[in-house]
Parts: C-alpha cells; sequence; structure tokens
C-alpha cells in the first residue's frame, strides 16, 4: 500500500502522507456509492420485463418485488438486488446493504447540493449518507430545504453540531411531521434488553409511567436494604443490581423482605425491657438536653446515617472484623453508654430519605426530561451507557455533589470468603422456603401457598470444552449471552435449583422422512449454527429462524431429507432469496456451505463467519 519505508520520514512528512491517502480513500468511498447508483439502475424495475416486475400476488408468494429504498423520489428497484451488491462490493449483511443502496439513490434523486459537495470531494460520504437516512421519511420538496440548508456546511462543523443543525432543519422542512413525531416519541413505552457484554452483563432500558417506574424503583430499594440487613457488604448499585434477579422471583423477594424484616425486628428488641418511669421522678439531667441537641442536629443530613447496632452487626457474616465500640448498656454510669440511645421505637437500620430517595436524585432525569428522551426503537440496539452519562445537577447549595450522597457503605470491607458463603447459605435458605423445599409437608408449595415454584423453567445452553469442565476454570459459551468466564456461570444460575442435562452429541446426523421439522432437529440446529448461514449474515437462530431444505425436498425423492446435514438456518428475508433469487448453495465436505450469487460469486460460509472464494469464472 505504500511506496517506501515510512520510518525514514519527518513528522510533517508523515502527516502529508497520510491526508493523501486518506483523500485517496475518500474518492474511493465515492466510486462506491457511484458504483451503488449503477447497479441499482441496472435493476430497475422500469429496467425489466413487465413480467418480472412482480406484484402483489408475488408478494403473497414470497417473489421479488419492486422496492422504493431511498425515500420520495427514488426509483423503484428490484428488492434483492442490494443483497449480492453488499455481499460482493462492502461485505456486509443483506440489510446493511440495502441501507447503503438507498442511501446512494437519496443523495442522487433527493439531496443534489450534497452530492455535488460529496463529487467534489468537499463533504466526507459517510456524514452524506447520515443526513439521507434521517430525511428518509420526508417528502421530496421537504428533502430539498433540508438539502439546501446543510450542504454547505456538511465538512465545516462538527459531526454533533452537524447532528443538531439537521434536526433543525428537518423541523423546519416538514412542522407538521415534526410534531408527530414528538406525539409518537411519548407513546413510545416499553422494556428493551440489550446486548451481554464480555463479562455476562446485560443492559435494560425501562421507558414506563412515571408512577410505575418510582414504585419499581422503590422496590429494588427495598430488596437492596433488605440484602444489607441480612449481611451483605456490596456498595448499594451492586445491591440494587442483585435486586433485579431476585425481582424475578415474586416469592423468593417476598421471602427476603420477610427475613430481613424480622431481623431488624429482633436487632432493635430491648434485651432486659425497663420497667415504667414513675411519672413523679424526676427526668434525668443529662437526657433531656442532649435530646434537644440530637434533635437539633438532624436536621444536617450527615446525621442521619447512624451505625448499625451491635445486635445487627453481630448477626452480619464478617462483622467481627470490624472494629465496633463497647456493648452500650443503660447504666449512667458506664462509660460506654450512648447519650440518646436508639430507641425502640427506631430501627438501627436507616430509612431516612437521605439512604434512599436522596441517595439516588442526581441521576434521574428531570420530569420535563422524560419526553424529550428518545426511546430505542425494539429493533435497535441499546445506547451504550456511556454514551450517555448520567445528568448530574452542578454542585452548589441545594445540590451536594455525588461523592456526598454516594452510597455509605461503598467504602466497607469486602466480605471475605467465609461472609460470602454465609450469606449465599441464608439466601439459599430462603429461596428453598420461598418454594417448599425445605418446609416439611408442603408437597411442592411455598410459603405463599400457591403450586409449584412461581417461575418457569429456563434452559441454558452452555457450550465448553472438557478441560473446562475438568478444571472449572477457562472461558464457555451460553447461548443468547456469549462468551463468560467459568466462575460467571454460578452468577448466571443464582441461588435456584437447577438440573444437569446430559450433553447434546452434535457430531450425530439425525434425520426424518417428513418435509416438517421436529423439536429434536431444530434444537440440534440451533446449537450448531447460532447465526444464520447466508453470506455476512448477522441474526441469531431461535425457535422462530426458518430452517431451510439446502437440497430441496422432493416428496417423491428419497427417504431422510430432512436432516441435521441438509438444513441450514436462514431468516425470512434471506430464505426467500435463496428460493427465489436465484442464489445457489450447497453442503461441502467439510460441512461448510458455498453460496453462489445470481452473478456467479462464491462464498464459503463455516463457523469461522464469510469468505470470499473468488475470482468468479467469467473474470478469469
Amino acid at each position: 500500500m505504500f511506496e517506501g519505508d515510512l520510518s525514514g520520514l519527518t513528522a510533517a512528512e508523515v502527516l502529508a502522507s497520510g491526508a493523501e491517502h486518506h483523500a485517496v480513500a475518500r474518492e474511493h468511498e465515492v466510486s462506491v456509492l457511484v458504483h451503488a447508483q449503477q447497479f441499482a439502475a441496472l435493476h430497475s424495475v422500469e429496467s425489466r420485463p413487465r413480467r418480472d416486475r412482480g406484484g402483489e400476488s408475488d408478494r403473497l408468494r414470497g417473489r421479488e418485488r419492486g422496492v422504493v429504498l431511498g425515500g420520495a423520489g427514488c426509483p423503484e428497484i428490484a428488492e434483492f438486488a442490494p443483497a449480492e451488491f453488499g455481499a460482493v462490493v462492502l461485505g456486509v449483511s443483506a440489510g446493511v446493504a440495502a441501507e447503503f443502496v438507498g442511501q446512494a439513490l437519496a443523495l442522487l434523486h433527493r439531496l443534489p447540493r450534497c452530492w455535488a459537495m460529496v463529487q467534489a470531494y468537499e463533504a466526507t460520504p459517510w456524514k452524506a449518507r447520515k443526513i439521507a437516512t434521517a430525511c428518509l421519511d420526508l417528502s421530496l420538496e421537504a428533502a430539498a430545504l433540508v438539502d439546501h440548508e446543510v450542504a454547505g456546511i456538511i465538512d465545516s462543523v462538527t459531526p454533533a453540531r452537524l447532528t443538531t443543525i439537521v434536526k433543525a432543519a428537518l423541523w423546519k422542512a416538514d412542522p407538521e411531521a415534526a410534531a408527530a413525531a414528538a406525539r409518537q416519541k411519548q407513546r413510545e413505552r416499553g422494556v428493551y434488553v440489550g446486548q451481554s457484554d464480555d463479562n455476562g452483563t446485560k443492559a435494560m432500558y425501562v421507558l414506563a409511567a412515571s408512577g410505575d417506574v418510582i414504585r419499581f424503583d422503590a422496590t429494588i430499594n427495598s430488596i437492596a436494604d433488605a440484602l444489607k440487613t441480612l449481611g451483605d457488604t456490596d456498595p448499594l448499585r451492586l445491591r440494587r443490581a442483585k435486586a433485579i434477579g431476585i425481582l424475578a422471583d415474586p416469592d423468593y423477594a417476598l421471602a427476603l423482605l420477610t427475613a430481613a424484616q424480622e431481623a431488624r425486628t429482633a436487632a432493635t428488641a430491648p434485651a432486659n425491657p425497663a420497667a415504667p418511669a414513675d411519672p413523679a421522678s424526676p427526668a434525668n439531667p443529662a437526657t433531656g438536653p442532649a435530646t434537644s441537641a440530637a434533635a437539633a442536629a438532624s436536621t444536617d443530613p450527615a446525621s442521619h446515617r447512624r451505625p448499625d447496632s451491635p445486635a445487627t452487626s453481630a448477626a452480619r457474616p464478617g462483622a467481627a472484623a470490624r472494629p465496633t465500640r463497647p456493648a452500650a448498656t443503660n447504666d449512667p454510669a458506664d462509660p460506654a453508654a450512648p447519650v440518646n440511645p436508639v430507641g425502640p421505637a427506631e430501627s438501627a437500620h436507616s430509612t431516612d430519605p437521605v439512604d434512599d430517595t436522596d441517595l439516588g436524585e442526581w441521576w434521574m432525569l428531570e420530569p420535563d426530561d422524560e419526553i424529550d428522551r428518545d426511546a430505542p426503537h425494539p429493533s435497535s440496539d441499546l445506547p451504550d451507557p456511556f454514551d450517555t452519562p448520567p445528568r448530574r445537577p452542578p454542585p452548589g447549595p441545594g445540590n451536594p455533589t455525588p461523592t456526598t450522597i454516594d452510597d455509605d457503605d461503598d467504602s466497607a470491607e469486602p466480605m471475605d470468603a467465609a461472609a460470602r458463603r454465609a450469606l449465599n447459605a441464608t439466601l439459599n435458605r430462603l429461596d428453598g422456603i420461598a418454594h417448599g423445599t425445605t418446609l416439611p409437608n408442603t408437597t411442592g408449595r411455598g410459603r405463599s401457598g400457591r403450586a409449584g415454584a412461581g417461575t418457569g423453567r429456563t434452559v441454558v445452553y452452555v457450550h465448553l470444552t472438557d478441560q473446562t469442565l475438568a478444571t472449572g476454570t477457562g472461558v464457555l459459551r451460553v447461548e443468547n449471552l456469549g462468551p463468560l468466564l467459568a466462575d460467571q456461570l454460578a452468577e448466571l444460575i443464582g441461588h435456584r435449583p437447577y438440573v444437569v442435562k446430559p450433553v447434546i452429541d452434535l457430531n450425530r446426523n439425525i434425520s426424518v422422512d417428513a418435509y416438517e421439522i421436529p423439536a429434536r432437529i431444530r434444537e440440534r440446529i440451533k446449537l450448531t449454527y447460532p447465526v444464520e448461514q447466508f453470506p455476512y449474515g448477522t441474526a441469531h437462530t431461535t425457535n422462530t429462524t426458518d430452517l431451510d431444505h439446502i437440497r430441496p425436498y422432493d416428496p417423491l425423492g428419497p427417504t431422510e431429507q430432512t436432516s441435521t446435514t441438509n438444513l441450514a438456518p436462514l431468516r425470512r428475508f434471506t430464505h426467500r432469496l435463496k428460493t427465489h433469487g436465484r442464489w445457489q448453495v450447497r453442503r461441502l465436505d467439510d460441512g461448510a456451505l458455498e453460496w453462489t450469487s445470481p452473478h456467479q460469486f462464491t462464498f464459503r460460509v463455516d463457523h469461522t463467519g464469510t469468505h470470499r472464494t473468488w475470482p468468479a469464472p467469467h473474470l478469469e
């Protein structure tokens, strides 16, 4: 790629050379857009014979039909054409290819000023393509207004400013559509779950009624407090995360909350209740002023944080490792006696607003911001939490900094192994109580009296090597979650009872004579091929994914045509491509699939992904 060795260049020469190569790369990007426009022109519906244009009957049969990809004003093209362009030219999935071709057509037919800037190498192609996508739902006239507003500033402002300017131009071009979109955003409510990261953590985004979210948040806080009472010394944010898993089992959550309340009651009950004071006896002068002083000091937020009582501290696993004060007594002469001891009416576990409400206010959205925040579409990826940092008020009077309202036990000593085992034993016992597995004569009924465990059975597929199974260390893969460390599997399963099923031998060929696919074959296909087997396919294989016969099923053919070696998972669109779009596929001896496009470009799809096996025969 480079002409000579760069090590002899000065810093200025490296910059100049890099800028030159970047300019060449931009020229190639523009050229690819031109190729996409020409490929679409070769596959326009108008250029095809009338018998091949498709119609409503073809749509019902799954055949190819004409589609408009770039918005109003763009020509109608053959639906299957972008898939081949994406596989051969771009190396992307059929969906991404359709978006790219639509952007190229929109620049040519809807945004001529932006396209002229791109052709003059005065606008970055990917920025112009983003503008085309933003204008997708606009009319041709409204798109022309946006084109006039932003064409000259595509590369002169930052991408963030360009996004803001484009949004304003969209609203100006079609205010009615902007108002309708704003109303639609207010109606978009749901619970969205993102992909797992490399450490087995999933993101959840909830957009619901304010009252429901507030109550849900309060319940999470209650469970986090219960975990703390039972000996969990993890920070509040981690205990709140654990509460999500506990809430998934209402019986278990109820048992845990009940046990925590009983522990608090036992911790605050006096060991030797004092006799009622004689009303005629004089008040203790030492307690009167001190009580008033304590009450006055309670206006300070810091004064709301009380140390755990000795009873509660002693009940916690690992509490012996912490320094504690001498046990308090009721004797005024005892130097360890508190000036204003916590009475039976007060819980040793603080329930003041600082512990719950104020603790989380700094990151919550303002009420008016709720309708302004864009909800992700169910088919889109969740926003990365690091891309949208929590909203924090500026420090000042009435707005404490996060460090002053952070969890009061963030600096607590972490639990050692013994304390962690004790906590897990307590949680296991509570789970057994909740589901009737530790109570005599329950016959499968939990404390609530309902039959069964109260939750459905979950099947977890784990792929691991024999070495990982023997040593308990290493990397494994969990279906629909991705890679995990072996010791993270225990966190995934939790404290629930589990059953280990026999390993499914995926090397064994299973077949039937019928066209219909039985569940045992579908399960093996899903485990063998986690992703659809079309070139550059991205769709995960699920129980609803189409399973296509690689060699078409022949009702008059031989037996055992439906087998694990003659089926491949395809999403519905790629299934239609294979059936009606002149794509061909065959199984190779090593189990891989060889796909051939309509113009004879070949691809190999195996467990390592998609590989181009060019040159095409007519280009040799």
